[in-house]
Protein backbone atom coordinates (compact mmCIF):
# COMPACT_ATOMS: atom_id res chain seq x y z
CA UNK A 1 0.00 0.00 0.00
CA UNK A 2 1.40 3.40 -1.03
CA UNK A 3 2.01 5.93 1.71
CA UNK A 4 1.70 8.75 -0.83
CA UNK A 5 -1.76 10.31 -0.74
CA UNK A 6 -2.22 12.43 -3.86
CA UNK A 7 -5.42 13.94 -2.47
CA UNK A 8 -3.28 15.90 0.00
CA UNK A 9 -2.14 18.18 -2.82
CA UNK A 10 -5.67 19.56 -3.19
CA UNK A 11 -5.50 20.89 0.37
CA UNK A 12 -1.85 21.95 0.25
CA UNK A 13 -1.97 23.99 -2.97
CA UNK A 14 -3.44 27.47 -2.74
CA UNK A 15 -4.03 29.88 -5.58
CA UNK A 16 -1.69 32.88 -5.99
CA UNK A 17 -2.81 35.76 -3.76
CA UNK A 18 -5.93 37.28 -5.36
CA UNK A 19 -5.86 40.37 -3.13
CA UNK A 20 -2.28 41.13 -4.14
CA UNK A 21 -3.21 40.68 -7.78
CA UNK A 22 -5.99 43.26 -7.42
CA UNK A 23 -3.47 45.63 -5.82
CA UNK A 24 -1.15 45.07 -8.77
CA UNK A 25 -4.00 45.80 -11.20
CA UNK A 26 -4.78 49.01 -9.33
CA UNK A 27 -1.13 50.02 -9.50
CA UNK A 28 -1.13 49.39 -13.24
CA UNK A 29 -4.00 51.88 -13.62
CA UNK A 30 -1.86 54.54 -11.89
CA UNK A 31 1.25 54.07 -14.03
CA UNK A 32 2.27 56.62 -16.65
CA UNK A 33 1.90 54.02 -19.41
CA UNK A 34 -1.76 53.70 -20.46
CA UNK A 35 -3.44 50.45 -19.36
CA UNK A 36 -3.20 47.86 -22.11
CA UNK A 37 -0.31 49.55 -23.91
CA UNK A 38 2.12 46.83 -22.78
CA UNK A 39 -0.20 44.03 -23.83
CA UNK A 40 0.40 40.72 -22.12
CA UNK A 41 3.36 42.06 -20.16
CA UNK A 42 0.89 43.74 -17.81
CA UNK A 43 -0.85 40.42 -17.18
CA UNK A 44 2.50 38.68 -16.56
CA UNK A 45 3.56 41.32 -14.07
CA UNK A 46 0.32 40.95 -12.14
CA UNK A 47 0.61 37.15 -12.17
CA UNK A 48 4.12 37.39 -10.75
CA UNK A 49 2.98 39.84 -8.08
CA UNK A 50 0.28 37.41 -6.99
CA UNK A 51 2.74 34.49 -7.02
CA UNK A 52 5.26 36.47 -4.96
CA UNK A 53 2.55 38.07 -2.81
CA UNK A 54 4.32 41.40 -3.34
CA UNK A 55 3.44 44.78 -4.87
CA UNK A 56 5.46 46.07 -6.58
CA UNK A 57 6.68 42.76 -7.95
CA UNK A 58 10.24 41.75 -7.12
CA UNK A 59 12.65 41.27 -10.04
CA UNK A 60 13.50 37.70 -11.06
CA UNK A 61 16.76 37.21 -9.19
CA UNK A 62 17.45 33.47 -9.01
CA UNK A 63 15.96 31.54 -11.93
CA UNK A 64 17.09 27.98 -12.60
CA UNK A 65 16.66 25.38 -15.33
CA UNK A 66 15.80 21.85 -14.18
CA UNK A 67 15.93 19.14 -16.85
CA UNK A 68 14.64 15.61 -16.23
CA UNK A 69 16.11 12.85 -18.41
CA UNK A 70 15.15 9.31 -19.32
CA UNK A 71 14.94 6.69 -22.05
CA UNK A 72 11.70 4.97 -23.06
CA UNK A 73 11.36 1.37 -24.17
CA UNK A 74 8.75 2.29 -26.78
CA UNK A 75 11.55 3.91 -28.81
CA UNK A 76 12.57 0.37 -29.84
CA UNK A 77 9.54 0.38 -32.16
CA UNK A 78 11.11 3.07 -34.32
CA UNK A 79 8.84 5.88 -33.16
CA UNK A 80 11.73 8.31 -32.77
CA UNK A 81 14.25 9.70 -35.22
CA UNK A 82 17.00 8.87 -32.73
CA UNK A 83 18.15 5.34 -31.87
CA UNK A 84 16.58 3.86 -28.75
CA UNK A 85 18.56 4.26 -25.56
CA UNK A 86 20.70 7.19 -26.67
CA UNK A 87 19.33 10.02 -24.52
CA UNK A 88 22.60 10.02 -22.56
CA UNK A 89 24.28 11.60 -25.61
CA UNK A 90 21.87 14.53 -25.38
CA UNK A 91 22.53 14.81 -21.66
CA UNK A 92 26.29 14.91 -22.19
CA UNK A 93 25.91 17.64 -24.80
CA UNK A 94 23.79 19.61 -22.35
CA UNK A 95 26.33 19.19 -19.55
CA UNK A 96 29.23 20.12 -21.84
CA UNK A 97 27.50 23.28 -23.04
CA UNK A 98 26.97 22.15 -26.62
CA UNK A 99 23.16 22.03 -26.76
CA UNK A 100 20.65 24.80 -27.55
CA UNK A 101 19.44 24.96 -23.96
CA UNK A 102 22.94 25.19 -22.52
CA UNK A 103 23.87 27.96 -24.98
CA UNK A 104 20.81 29.99 -23.99
CA UNK A 105 21.29 29.32 -20.28
CA UNK A 106 24.90 30.45 -20.53
CA UNK A 107 23.88 33.61 -22.37
CA UNK A 108 21.15 34.35 -19.81
CA UNK A 109 23.43 33.42 -16.90
CA UNK A 110 20.99 30.80 -15.59
CA UNK A 111 22.31 27.62 -13.93
CA UNK A 112 21.17 24.26 -15.32
CA UNK A 113 20.43 21.18 -13.23
CA UNK A 114 20.11 17.81 -14.98
CA UNK A 115 18.36 14.90 -13.25
CA UNK A 116 18.74 11.37 -14.62
CA UNK A 117 15.60 9.39 -13.81
CA UNK A 118 15.86 6.50 -16.30
CA UNK A 119 18.70 6.87 -18.78
CA UNK A 120 19.67 3.63 -20.50
CA UNK A 121 23.40 3.87 -19.80
CA UNK A 122 25.92 3.06 -17.10
CA UNK A 123 25.61 5.63 -14.31
CA UNK A 124 29.38 5.75 -13.88
CA UNK A 125 29.67 7.79 -17.07
CA UNK A 126 27.75 10.75 -15.61
CA UNK A 127 28.33 13.02 -12.59
CA UNK A 128 26.99 11.80 -9.24
CA UNK A 129 24.70 14.81 -8.84
CA UNK A 130 23.05 13.87 -12.14
CA UNK A 131 22.43 10.16 -11.47
CA UNK A 132 21.69 10.12 -7.73
CA UNK A 133 17.90 10.09 -8.27
CA UNK A 134 17.87 7.40 -10.99
CA UNK A 135 14.99 4.95 -10.53
CA UNK A 136 15.82 2.40 -13.23
CA UNK A 137 17.65 1.94 -16.50
CA UNK A 138 15.08 2.89 -19.14
CA UNK A 139 11.29 2.76 -18.79
CA UNK A 140 9.18 -0.17 -20.05
CA UNK A 141 7.61 -0.48 -23.51
CA UNK A 142 4.20 1.02 -22.81
CA UNK A 143 2.37 -0.56 -25.74
CA UNK A 144 2.74 -4.04 -24.17
CA UNK A 145 3.93 -3.52 -20.58
CA UNK A 146 3.97 -1.01 -17.76
CA UNK A 147 6.59 1.69 -17.87
CA UNK A 148 7.26 1.30 -14.13
CA UNK A 149 6.27 -0.78 -11.18
CA UNK A 150 4.02 1.00 -8.66
CA UNK A 151 6.99 1.31 -6.29
CA UNK A 152 9.19 2.83 -9.00
CA UNK A 153 6.45 5.30 -9.92
CA UNK A 154 6.15 6.46 -6.34
CA UNK A 155 9.92 6.70 -5.95
CA UNK A 156 10.20 8.83 -9.09
CA UNK A 157 7.26 11.01 -8.05
CA UNK A 158 8.84 11.60 -4.63
CA UNK A 159 12.18 12.39 -6.26
CA UNK A 160 10.53 15.16 -8.24
CA UNK A 161 8.96 16.50 -5.05
CA UNK A 162 12.32 16.45 -3.29
CA UNK A 163 14.00 18.38 -6.12
CA UNK A 164 11.27 21.04 -5.96
CA UNK A 165 11.86 21.36 -2.21
CA UNK A 166 15.61 21.65 -2.72
CA UNK A 167 15.15 24.44 -5.24
CA UNK A 168 12.64 26.32 -3.07
CA UNK A 169 14.91 25.99 -0.03
CA UNK A 170 17.84 27.32 -2.08
CA UNK A 171 15.91 30.51 -2.87
CA UNK A 172 15.10 29.80 -6.52
CA UNK A 173 12.34 32.24 -7.47
CA UNK A 174 11.46 30.96 -10.95
CA UNK A 175 11.98 27.49 -12.41
CA UNK A 176 12.39 26.69 -16.11
CA UNK A 177 11.35 23.09 -16.76
CA UNK A 178 12.92 20.92 -19.43
CA UNK A 179 13.15 17.28 -20.44
CA UNK A 180 15.59 15.12 -22.39
CA UNK A 181 14.56 11.72 -23.69
CA UNK A 182 14.35 9.37 -26.64
CA UNK A 183 10.77 8.25 -27.14
CA UNK A 184 9.35 10.60 -24.50
CA UNK A 185 6.80 12.32 -26.72
CA UNK A 186 5.00 8.98 -27.19
CA UNK A 187 4.01 8.47 -23.52
CA UNK A 188 3.26 12.20 -23.35
CA UNK A 189 0.79 11.80 -26.22
CA UNK A 190 -0.75 8.76 -24.52
CA UNK A 191 -1.29 10.62 -21.24
CA UNK A 192 -2.88 13.61 -22.98
CA UNK A 193 -5.09 11.44 -25.18
CA UNK A 194 -6.22 9.41 -22.15
CA UNK A 195 -7.01 12.45 -20.01
CA UNK A 196 -8.71 14.37 -22.84
CA UNK A 197 -10.63 11.43 -24.26
CA UNK A 198 -8.98 11.83 -27.67
CA UNK A 199 -8.02 9.35 -30.39
CA UNK A 200 -4.37 8.50 -31.02
CA UNK A 201 -4.21 10.19 -34.44
CA UNK A 202 -5.27 13.53 -32.96
CA UNK A 203 -2.37 13.75 -30.50
CA UNK A 204 0.46 11.97 -32.32
CA UNK A 205 3.07 14.43 -33.52
CA UNK A 206 6.43 14.24 -35.25
CA UNK A 207 8.60 14.60 -32.15
CA UNK A 208 11.55 16.86 -31.40
CA UNK A 209 13.63 15.52 -34.30
CA UNK A 210 10.91 15.15 -36.94
CA UNK A 211 10.08 11.61 -38.05
CA UNK A 212 8.90 10.51 -41.50
CA UNK A 213 5.43 9.23 -42.37
CA UNK A 214 6.20 5.56 -41.73
CA UNK A 215 7.64 6.33 -38.28
CA UNK A 216 4.59 8.49 -37.56
CA UNK A 217 2.32 5.55 -38.39
CA UNK A 218 4.30 3.30 -36.04
CA UNK A 219 4.10 5.96 -33.35
CA UNK A 220 0.36 6.36 -33.83
CA UNK A 221 -0.10 2.59 -33.47
CA UNK A 222 2.00 2.58 -30.29
CA UNK A 223 -0.08 5.43 -28.83
CA UNK A 224 -3.28 3.56 -29.73
CA UNK A 225 -2.09 0.33 -28.07
CA UNK A 226 -0.88 2.16 -24.96
CA UNK A 227 -4.20 3.99 -24.74
CA UNK A 228 -5.99 0.66 -24.33
CA UNK A 229 -3.77 0.00 -21.34
CA UNK A 230 -4.24 3.50 -19.92
CA UNK A 231 -8.02 3.74 -19.86
CA UNK A 232 -8.63 1.19 -17.06
CA UNK A 233 -6.40 3.15 -14.64
CA UNK A 234 -7.55 6.71 -15.39
CA UNK A 235 -8.89 7.13 -11.87
CA UNK A 236 -5.46 6.71 -10.25
CA UNK A 237 -2.90 9.17 -11.60
CA UNK A 238 0.09 7.47 -9.99
CA UNK A 239 -0.95 4.15 -11.48
CA UNK A 240 -1.50 5.90 -14.81
CA UNK A 241 2.08 7.21 -14.74
CA UNK A 242 3.32 3.72 -13.90
CA UNK A 243 1.34 2.11 -16.73
CA UNK A 244 2.00 4.49 -19.63
CA UNK A 245 4.34 7.22 -18.37
CA UNK A 246 7.91 6.74 -17.29
CA UNK A 247 10.27 7.63 -14.48
CA UNK A 248 11.05 11.05 -15.92
CA UNK A 249 7.36 11.87 -16.44
CA UNK A 250 6.44 10.71 -12.92
CA UNK A 251 9.24 12.84 -11.48
CA UNK A 252 8.16 15.92 -13.48
CA UNK A 253 4.59 15.53 -12.21
CA UNK A 254 5.74 15.36 -8.60
CA UNK A 255 8.07 18.30 -9.22
CA UNK A 256 5.31 20.48 -10.67
CA UNK A 257 2.88 19.77 -7.86
CA UNK A 258 5.44 20.38 -5.13
CA UNK A 259 6.49 23.64 -6.80
CA UNK A 260 2.86 24.73 -6.51
CA UNK A 261 2.84 23.69 -2.84
CA UNK A 262 6.01 25.76 -2.27
CA UNK A 263 4.55 28.70 -4.27
CA UNK A 264 7.39 28.62 -6.78
CA UNK A 265 6.33 29.54 -10.34
CA UNK A 266 7.38 27.30 -13.24
CA UNK A 267 7.72 27.93 -16.98
CA UNK A 268 6.70 24.83 -18.96
CA UNK A 269 8.44 23.86 -22.18
CA UNK A 270 7.02 21.33 -24.65
CA UNK A 271 4.66 18.39 -24.90
CA UNK A 272 6.26 16.30 -22.14
CA UNK A 273 5.97 19.01 -19.50
CA UNK A 274 2.44 19.77 -20.75
CA UNK A 275 1.44 16.11 -20.32
CA UNK A 276 2.79 16.01 -16.78
CA UNK A 277 1.07 19.30 -16.00
CA UNK A 278 -2.21 17.84 -17.20
CA UNK A 279 -1.77 14.87 -14.86
CA UNK A 280 -0.97 17.35 -12.10
CA UNK A 281 -4.16 19.27 -12.81
CA UNK A 282 -6.14 16.06 -12.35
CA UNK A 283 -4.51 15.65 -8.95
CA UNK A 284 -4.89 19.27 -7.78
CA UNK A 285 -7.06 21.61 -9.85
CA UNK A 286 -5.44 24.80 -8.50
CA UNK A 287 -1.89 23.76 -9.44
CA UNK A 288 -1.87 25.20 -13.01
CA UNK A 289 -2.24 28.69 -11.53
CA UNK A 290 1.48 28.44 -10.68
CA UNK A 291 2.62 27.50 -14.18
CA UNK A 292 3.27 29.45 -17.37
CA UNK A 293 3.28 27.90 -20.84
CA UNK A 294 6.55 29.13 -22.25
CA UNK A 295 6.00 28.32 -25.90
CA UNK A 296 3.95 26.50 -28.48
CA UNK A 297 6.05 23.66 -29.85
CA UNK A 298 3.80 22.59 -32.70
CA UNK A 299 3.03 19.17 -31.17
CA UNK A 300 -0.74 18.59 -31.40
CA UNK A 301 -0.85 16.91 -27.99
CA UNK A 302 0.72 19.95 -26.35
CA UNK A 303 -1.92 22.25 -27.83
CA UNK A 304 -4.63 19.90 -26.55
CA UNK A 305 -3.21 19.83 -23.02
CA UNK A 306 -2.65 23.58 -22.77
CA UNK A 307 -6.17 24.25 -24.00
CA UNK A 308 -7.56 21.91 -21.36
CA UNK A 309 -5.62 23.79 -18.65
CA UNK A 310 -6.45 27.23 -20.12
CA UNK A 311 -2.75 28.09 -20.45
CA UNK A 312 -1.87 30.43 -23.32
CA UNK A 313 1.75 30.08 -24.55
CA UNK A 314 3.92 33.17 -24.31
CA UNK A 315 5.79 32.44 -27.56
CA UNK A 316 4.93 30.69 -30.80
CA UNK A 317 8.16 29.89 -32.63
CA UNK A 318 7.65 26.13 -33.12
CA UNK A 319 10.73 25.24 -31.07
CA UNK A 320 10.59 21.46 -30.57
CA UNK A 321 14.17 20.65 -29.60
CA UNK A 322 13.27 20.09 -25.94
CA UNK A 323 15.70 20.49 -23.01
CA UNK A 324 13.74 23.53 -21.83
CA UNK A 325 14.88 25.58 -24.83
CA UNK A 326 11.47 27.08 -25.58
CA UNK A 327 10.85 27.85 -21.92
CA UNK A 328 14.26 29.53 -21.69
CA UNK A 329 13.35 31.74 -24.64
CA UNK A 330 10.33 32.93 -22.65
CA UNK A 331 12.39 33.75 -19.55
CA UNK A 332 13.54 37.24 -20.73
CA UNK A 333 9.91 38.10 -21.44
CA UNK A 334 8.90 37.18 -17.90
CA UNK A 335 11.87 39.11 -16.47
CA UNK A 336 10.93 42.13 -18.59
CA UNK A 337 7.36 41.99 -17.31
CA UNK A 338 8.62 42.00 -13.73
CA UNK A 339 10.95 44.94 -14.36
CA UNK A 340 8.31 47.03 -16.12
CA UNK A 341 5.72 46.32 -13.45
CA UNK A 342 8.09 47.29 -10.66
CA UNK A 343 10.02 50.22 -12.14
CA UNK A 344 7.63 52.23 -14.30
CA UNK A 345 6.65 55.35 -12.31
CA UNK A 346 3.10 56.22 -11.36
CA UNK A 347 1.27 59.32 -12.53
CA UNK A 348 1.45 62.24 -10.08
CA UNK A 349 -1.70 62.47 -7.97
CA UNK A 350 -4.28 65.09 -8.96
CA UNK A 351 -4.27 68.16 -6.63
CA UNK A 352 -7.20 68.38 -4.19
CA UNK A 353 -10.25 70.42 -5.30
CA UNK A 354 -10.20 74.10 -4.28
CA UNK A 355 -6.40 74.47 -4.28
CA UNK A 356 -4.55 77.09 -6.32
CA UNK A 357 -3.25 74.37 -8.69
CA UNK A 358 -6.80 73.14 -9.32
CA UNK A 359 -8.09 76.65 -10.01
CA UNK A 360 -5.22 77.39 -12.40
CA UNK A 361 -5.80 74.10 -14.22
CA UNK A 362 -9.54 74.83 -14.46
CA UNK A 363 -8.86 78.35 -15.74
CA UNK A 364 -6.43 77.05 -18.33
CA UNK A 365 -8.97 74.50 -19.53
CA UNK A 366 -11.66 77.19 -19.76
CA UNK A 367 -9.36 79.50 -21.73
CA UNK A 368 -8.46 76.69 -24.11
CA UNK A 369 -12.16 75.96 -24.58
CA UNK A 370 -12.92 79.60 -25.35
CA UNK A 371 -10.12 79.81 -27.91
CA UNK A 372 -11.38 76.66 -29.58
CA UNK A 373 -14.93 78.05 -29.70
CA UNK A 374 -13.70 81.35 -31.13
CA UNK A 375 -11.74 79.53 -33.78
CA UNK A 376 -14.79 77.49 -34.71
CA UNK A 377 -16.90 80.65 -34.99
CA UNK A 378 -14.41 82.35 -37.29
CA UNK A 379 -14.33 79.29 -39.49
CA UNK A 380 -18.12 79.27 -39.70
CA UNK A 381 -18.30 82.98 -40.64
CA UNK A 382 -15.71 82.52 -43.36
CA UNK A 383 -17.59 79.63 -44.78
CA UNK A 384 -20.83 81.68 -44.90
CA UNK A 385 -19.13 84.59 -46.71
CA UNK A 386 -17.72 82.26 -49.29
Amino acid sequence: MSSLNLDDFTDLIERPDGGVRRDAEARRERRIVPPGALGRLDELGEWLAAAQSAVPVRPIGRPRVVVFAGDHGVAALGVSARPAGTADRLVRALLEGDSPASVLARRLDVPVRVVDMALDCDPEGLPEEVVRHRVRRGSGRIDVEDALTPEEAETAFRAGMAIADEEADAGTDLLVLGDVSVGGTTPAAVLIAALCGTDASVVTGRGGLAIDDLAWMRKCAAVRDALRRARPVLGDQLQLLAAVGGADLAAITGFLLQCAVRKTPVILDGVVSAACALVGQRIAFRAPDWWLAGQRSGEPAQAKALDRMALEPLLDHGVSVGEGTGALLALPLVSAAAALSAELPEKPPAPPAGTKETEEATGAEAAAGAEEAAGTGESTESAEKE
